[in-house]
């Protein structure tokens, strides 16, 4: 199929899900050839020994259109003279050209953190961004590496900002943009640190502490509605709606359910009343909200049952698609965080170091403690494999006491 290639018409070519080829009509031996995946390289055709032969020039987004119709004439130029054909002098993509053109646009589509990516790597790897991308050098990341840990950064931050710059990178090498990931052997940090981070589970007085914190939040909340609606009253304003018998806010349902279920702060925010079955007792965390991008059903105890009950009693939209816990400043829009509440419970309760994502480890460390299989525990978290739920593993020492006791039978 014949095409006239511009850097116009190369952006407007739509991919169909199978390879094919694209013949220049100005010049018959440049051809481009349209991956399944939709990476486009360019070729230069030739006879060669009686047979039509095809030599890569490189892809379209480390030439233009005029380069490669420049590469494939200089390219036969030597065949006809019947010189070995020269390298390629093609310009090499920059990683922030790479990063900001190419893998941006794909990324902030097709990835739920696509957005968190971009400014993670524009922000920690800038200064590699004009230099070509498949000549950095694991020299420089490993002086990076050591400069970041200098200034107090946790060798399991490091090591995901690093995974994600060599999983930008290998996107690119798989679209054949990039010739190799020159980082594909860069070992990663050991994170000794990384246990010292989780606290997997608040003890049985914290917990209290912080249950009894919430109950006088919620208290508190609703003896400041009732005086102002008082006032209001007094001078002959409209009231707001009583909080008597309710909620306070969003904070206490969002806390007991994520206690209760193990659900990622994220999902929880994005869950909407059509995911409940109160019938079939169960949630049902949609492929878009959950971090394998995989559906899970979750079963729901009669604490999340009640909860929800209680919540959709009062919520102002709870048709299927509404948010159950939409944003508080803006009608139906996403919450996007809880930082600043979260934080003033924990200091009412006087607890230290543990973030709203420590309600799921307390969540699966319950359950492990008492007695529940792990892999029942996976599930529930919708780990994909057993390699993250082990974690909990210490925290039944009588599992593996009863497994020994099994052979005391076979003296």
């Amino acid at each position: 199929m014949k095409a006239k290639f511009t850097q116009t018409s190369l952006d407007k070519i739509k991919t169909t899900g199978k390879a094919f080829w694209l013949t220049d009509e100005d010049f018959a031996n440049l051809r481009l050839y349209v991956g399944a995946s939709g990476a486009k390289t360019w070729y230069v055709s030739f006879w060669k020994d009686g047979r039509k032969q095809s030599h890569k020039l490189g892809s379209t987004g480390a030439m233009t259109v005029a380069e490669a119709r420049d590469g494939a004439r200089k390219f036969l130029a030597h065949l006809a003279l019947g010189d070995a054909p020269v390298k390629r002098n093609e310009r090499k993509l920059l990683l922030g050209e790479f990063i900001e053109k190419h893998y941006g646009p794909w990324v902030e589509a097709e990835r739920k953190t696509g957005k968190e990516t971009m400014a993670m790597l524009r922000s920690s790897f800038q200064f590699l961004f004009k230099q070509p991308a498949e000549e950095l050098k694991k020299y420089e990341l490993e002086q990076w590496r050591m400069k970041r840990r200098s200034e107090g950064s946790k060798a399991a931050t490091i090591n995901r900002l690093v995974t994600s710059l060599k999983a930008a990178i290998n996107w690119g090498v798989d679209q054949e943009l990039i010739e190799s990931n020159p980082l594909a052997r860069l070992k990663p940090l050991q994170e000794h640190d990384s246990d010292e981070k989780i606290r997997i589970y608040l003890t049985s007085d914290e917990k209290t502490r912080l249950l009894a914190a919430l109950n006088a939040r919620e208290a508190r909340l609703k003896t400041s509605r009732e005086s102002h609606n008082k006032w209001l009253a007094e001078r002959g304003k409209e009231t707001l709606p009583s909080l008597d018998g309710g909620f306070a806010d969003y904070l206490k349902p969002l806390i007991l359910l994520a206690m209760n279920s193990g659900i990622r702060r994220g999902s929880l925010f994005s869950i909407k009343w059509g995911d409940v079955d109160f019938a079939a007792k169960t949630i049902t965390l949609r492929a878009t909200i959950t971090k394998a991008g995989k559906p899970l059903r979750l079963p729901m105890n009669q604490t999340v049952i009640d909860t929800l009950a209680a919540w959709r009693q009062q919520s102002a939209d709870t048709m299927p698609k509404a948010l159950i816990f939409p944003s508080p400043k803006k009608k139906g829009a996403l919450m996007v965080d809880v930082k600043r509440s979260w934080e003033g419970l924990l200091k009412a309760a006087k607890i230290e170091n543990f973030r709203f994502h420590d309600l799921r480890h307390d969540f699966a460390s319950q359950l492990v403690m008492q007695g529940v299989d792990l892999n029942i525990v996976r599930e529930l978290l919708g780990h994909a494999d057993m390699k993250m739920t082990l974690r909990y593993a210490h925290l039944a020492p009588e599992s593996k006491l009863r497994a020994v006791e099994l052979l005391d039978g076979k003296k």
